[in-house]
């Protein structure tokens, strides 16, 4: 996508016009946006981009949650996840209460 476009669809997500955004890792480190509450890892990043990914929700004292999609082959990237920032990374219950 050409950088003018992208960053138009970033002022449309940063304005509350657009309630979604799909992104690569392009974006990782790069949205700053306050009411970002969900973020969905359809592919798990390396550790080091992990918290940077997550990090865009629950910003500036509010709530957020992050969903993984983990296959058995990326298994070994939740591992190392939870040994380097020494937390446990729970699965979804089927009953979601929110």
């Amino acid at each position: 996508m050409p950088t003018p476009q992208r960053a138009e669809r970033m002022q449309r997500f940063r304005s509350g016009d657009c309630r979604v955004l799909i992104s690569t890792d392009l974006l990782a480190r790069g949205i700053d946006v306050q009411q970002v509450s969900l973020v969905i890892n359809f592919e798990l990043p390396d550790r080091e981009n992990y918290i940077h990914r997550i990090g865009r929700t629950g910003r500036y004292g509010r709530k957020g949650a992050s969903i993984n999609f983990v296959t058995p082959k990326d298994k070994h990237l939740q591992d190392e996840i939870e040994a380097h920032y020494k937390i446990k990374i729970a699965e979804l219950p089927e009953d979601l209460n929110i």
